[in-house]
């Protein structure tokens, strides 16, 4: 047996084309109907930095204290790469790993066409949270929409070369295998290839602002990544399908990598595991990127998909925290040590956790998903939320005045995962010796910041 574990950045849930017909993805969608697909898969995090950090360890951020953008995986905490090496396989990763940098063993001997976090340090800017300070690029996401080109779709090109020209080698049918490979798009900037953008009718896709909902941390967030002010009506629709194009450039990449599998004759032989770190808001409820617990950026496409994997659908939930074992025991080493669980024998009970202790935040946010339900808890006594999944998949209505009997049950799964204000101190305590560490407040903002990090950070 052999893993090939493709990830992508910033690809909601809904955001491929068994979910959503206007968006063209083939090649994903072929991979979804011959494998298992999660319905209800979510991220440990919706932000980039901790949620990496916890898919290699196969651990809950708080578990592993990666909390935000400014707490990289540097591989203290033993990754699923690490195991697999003490069974003789040595996992190579091509393209974005978003670690602490190269020269840390974080459980890959080769690293092709890596990105790694900013001098090593990532978006300081995430630790500066008591209180929130002002965050000035926020403009630039309206601005860098439309056709064209970018730096992080030639590194999307090289990555998908890079990966097809590996998997071609002779080396490959001697012995089992396992790579990572790691593409940047859809992520902002929301710039598509011109043959994929105009697939879409930006007029078509255009609309009005929607209201951020009326809680204090939701606005606090809101207020920070205030990047939907600087939209039209017109803009919104351009910015949808340059993300409706960068997902149909993202499953190209992804078919000429299974293309290359199936030409080296290693599809029956192979597990496919495709996912994304995080899905885009993309203006719904007034935010665009990521860092709320709304199902856009906090539920993620999942599949299964090789030998021995039944093409169907889970409703069950489960995490991308669930990979790391589910690769180890695919190819024979061990899956204790993981709090995830192996996604070929999901629990119809599980719960399932996602947390934030990032920028444009003051208090740490716990997600918990179980059965139906989601309840989110913020921490230092405000108000919580809580939605039927099923009845309301938009999340319009909040239940948790009505529903004391959900709240209690969702705060007793959360409390037998975390503790949430535990969680939060330690986060701060944490962010706090991080921010001495780095010079103080003001060495941080003087550190210039960025609105993503660039492709060649290595």
């Amino acid at each position: 047996m052999n893993v090939l574990f493709l990830m992508a950045d910033e690809l909601s849930w809904w955001a491929l084309g068994h979910h959503d017909p206007r968006i063209h993805t083939a090649h994903l969608d072929r991979l979804a109907a011959r494998g298992m697909r999660f319905d209800a898969a979510y991220t440990p995090s919706p932000i980039c930095v901790p949620t990496r950090a916890a898919i290699a360890t196969g651990k809950y951020v708080h578990e592993i204290g990666n909390w935000s953008s400014a707490e990289p995986y540097d591989g203290a905490t033993p990754s699923w790469g690490h195991v697999l090496r003490d069974v003789g396989i040595d996992p190579v990763s091509i393209g974005k790993l978003h670690y602490q940098s190269g020269d840390a063993d974080c459980g890959f001997g080769t690293q092709i066409a890596p990105v790694h976090v900013v001098d090593g340090i990532g978006w300081a800017q995430a630790l500066l949270r008591r209180p929130v300070e002002p965050y000035d690029m926020t403009h630039t996401l309206a601005r860098d929409i439309g056709p064209g080109d970018t730096a992080y779709l030639a590194q999307d090109r090289t990555v998908t070369a890079a990966a097809c020209d590996w998997i071609a080698a002779p080396a490959r049918q001697n012995a089992p295998w396992c790579a990572f490979v790691s593409w940047l798009a859809p992520h902002f900037p929301l710039t598509a290839p011109p043959q994929d953008y105009a697939l879409y009718d930006p007029q078509a896709l255009a609309r009005g602002a929607q209201e951020v909902p009326d809680h204090p941390i939701l606005r606090e967030i809101a207020g920070f990544f205030d990047h939907d002010p600087y939209f039209t009506p017109e803009s919104r629709g351009i910015a949808t399908a340059s993300y409706f194009g960068l997902c149909t450039f993202l499953d190209r990449q992804v078919g000429r990598v299974l293309d290359a599998l199936d030409a080296a004759g290693l599809t029956e032989d192979t597990l496919v595991v495709f996912t994304a770190d995080h899905g885009e808001m993309l203006g719904e409820k007034g935010f665009w990127t990521k860092s709320t617990m709304y199902d856009s950026a906090a539920r993620v496409p999942l599949m299964l998909a090789g030998p021995g994997i039944d093409a169907g659908t889970c409703a069950t939930p489960v995490s991308l925290i669930d990979i790391a074992p589910t690769i180890c025991g695919t190819l024979g080493a061990r899956t204790s040590g993981f709090s995830g669980r192996d996604l070929r024998r999901p629990d119809p009970d599980r719960t399932v956790l996602s947390e934030y202790h990032d920028g444009g935040c003051s208090v740490g946010v716990t997600m918990v998903r179980w059965g139906t339900w989601k309840m989110v808890h913020y921490a230092e006594g405000h108000a919580a939320q809580l939605f039927d999944m099923a009845a309301d998949p938009q999340e319009e209505v909040d239940l948790a005045i009505a529903r004391p009997d959900i709240i209690a049950e969702g705060t007793r799964r959360m409390l037998a995962l975390v503790d949430p204000e535990d969680a939060n101190a330690r986060a701060h305590a944490d962010q706090a010796r991080r921010i001495a560490a780095l010079g103080g407040i003001d060495a941080i903002r003087a550190i210039p910041t960025f609105d993503y990090t660039p492709a060649d950070s290595r």
